[in-house]
């Protein structure tokens, strides 16, 4: 039988990097003692105020059919607080929820792209960018980011990327897998090129409020960028919240009603217990949040202070997030090599980071997303697995 040339346009090494991942997850089905860091799933659980209004509802029947675009409620609650972080007023008319960010980002690409355009992505980019790019038709132009610049923007590589056939530029600020944020100067710039250009701007804020040292601007906040802007975010990072599905994008009133025709074909509303759910998340969104942003800043310093010290690894300090690009270059080792034989030897499970990118050949992403002692259990075993190639390295070149 055959398939849509469709499915073709969905595969490729982005979308095939997490099979260490479920290998990792599979060996902890089994009882093995594995650490798993590959996913960006925190080991906590949803607060327990969050997940009592979800029995509840479930309890009071609300396991019907809810709006396609999503609750009124709710929607007015992601309006308020995008207005209240960006000082640009949004009605619910420009809100629409999506079963995760992931979603929104692939429903935003069918709808403003197609064949013969191209999407401009700083990379490293999240691994399934592409795949979304592409099934619009759509071809994603990658713009190289110096890791020796903390794999911050090159602005100038990013302007000499576009083309008349240009229509959006697509990023993550605050970034998945580098934990970059993105400075006022760098977005500033990306909106001129979009005004100046005509373009569509997609900024992928999930990670927004996990930020650290540098305080996160939204793109959308700037002069002349509202009518241009999808922004997409969602509760997964900053609620512990990821098996919930509950994101959302923000964006002119026109675009709100396309997604919506499209939501209408792939989705038909999230459940009204989960929105419900939500809506608790939003109403006690300033202590959980400070909470989560806490707990990741310990576990990053955790896991930098043991790492940075390993000869052989070279770690990058995140701005933000539950991530930390690691270089392992200095091992011998190729980093797909690296992960697997890590695994093997000591069960840590780490992410291949090449497959976010060309640019982060040579790293690794490690995930917070376990205890700080499981974590620093972690950082033993993986410091041990790079003594080891060090002890056997005089030994194959004596050979």
């Amino acid at each position: 039988m055959k398939y849509s040339s469709l499915v073709e346009r969905l595969q490729g090494k982005r979308t095939s990097a997490w099979e260490i991942h479920h290998a990792a997850q599979q060996a902890r089905a089994r009882g093995e003692d594995v650490i798993v860091l590959s996913v960006g799933d925190p080991d906590f659980a949803t607060p327990e105020a969050i997940v009592e209004r979800a029995v509840d509802a479930l309890r009071g029947g609300d396991t019907h059919y809810t709006t396609v675009v999503g609750r009124e409620p709710l929607r007015a609650a992601i309006a308020r607080e995008h207005t209240r972080t960006t000082g640009r007023a949004v009605s619910t008319e420009n809100v629409m929820l999506c079963a995760g960010a992931q979603n929104g980002i692939f429903a935003t690409s069918l709808c403003l792209c197609e064949a013969g355009d191209e999407v401009i992505v700083p990379e490293p980019l999240y691994l399934t960018y592409e795949a979304c790019v592409r099934a619009s038709g759509a071809t994603l132009v990658p713009v190289p980011v110096d890791p020796a610049r903390g794999f911050h923007l090159d602005c100038d590589a990013l302007e000499a990327a576009i083309t008349p056939r240009t229509k959006a530029i697509f990023f993550a600020t605050p970034c998945n897998p580098t934990g970059v944020v993105m400075p006022r100067a760098d977005l500033e710039r990306i909106a001129q090129l979009a005004r100046q250009h005509d373009l569509w701007v997609l900024s992928d804020e999930v990670y927004a409020d996990l930020t650290f040292e540098r305080e996160h601007v939204s793109i959308v906040s700037l002069e002349g960028m509202a009518e241009r802007t999808v922004t997409i975010a969602s509760l997964s990072k900053s609620h512990a919240m990821a098996g919930w599905r509950v994101g959302w994008a923000v964006g002119p009133k026109e675009l709100i009603g396309h997604l919506g025709r499209l939501a209408l074909c792939m989705l038909y509303g999230l459940p009204g217990f989960i929105q419900e759910a939500a809506l608790t998340a939003f109403e006690q969104k300033a202590q959980i949040v400070a909470e989560m942003r806490e707990v990741y800043r310990r576990r990053r310093d955790v896991v930098y202070e043991r790492l940075s010290q390993v000869k052989g690894l070279r770690c990058l300090l995140p701005e933000a997030g539950m991530f930390m690009m690691v270089d392992v270059s200095g091992c011998g080792l190729d980093t797909v090599d690296f992960t697997w034989q890590l695994f093997r030897a000591q069960g840590v499970s780490l992410l291949d980071a090449s497959a976010f990118g060309e640019t982060a050949n040579g790293f690794v992403r490690l995930g917070f997303v376990v205890d700080e002692v499981r974590l620093a259990e972690a950082c033993e075993r993986i410091a041990a697995f790079v003594a080891s190639l060090q002890v056997s390295a005089p030994a194959l070149n004596a050979d």
